[in-house]
């Protein structure tokens, strides 16, 4: 699967709105074949600051993602809201979802 994480630095007046400002491309890329997960994050020490993360099955965040018309608009408009341009990275990792952390005791 291609696992793929983004920082938004959004500008301050858009940060409070930028989950809805975003709502639509969130809907569609998550209606996409091949789509594992599409989820965003807000920083606990920077309310300007959002996280990205997405999965995709292999190969799905290929052209199928990326030339869809949902993520061209997104690309082509999203940009008013970024502080500066957004930081991405990107793996390609076997499995096709979470794997549990063996390390943490949790209560009985």
């Amino acid at each position: 699967m291609i696992v793929i994480t983004v920082k938004w630095y959004v500008k301050p007046e858009f940060a409070d709105d930028f989950p809805a400002l975003t709502r639509d491309f969130t809907d569609a890329t998550r209606a996409e074949p091949g789509c594992l997960w599409f989820e965003w994050g807000r920083s606990t020490e920077n309310p300007c600051i959002y996280y990205l993360t997405e999965a995709f099955a292999d190969g799905a965040a290929g052209s199928a993602h990326v030339g869809s018309e949902h993520f061209k608009t997104a690309m082509a408009t999203q940009g008013r809201y970024a502080a500066r341009r957004p930081q991405i990275v990107s793996f390609e990792v076997p499995g096709d979802g979470w794997s549990e952390l063996g390390e943490i005791q949790l209560d009985a």
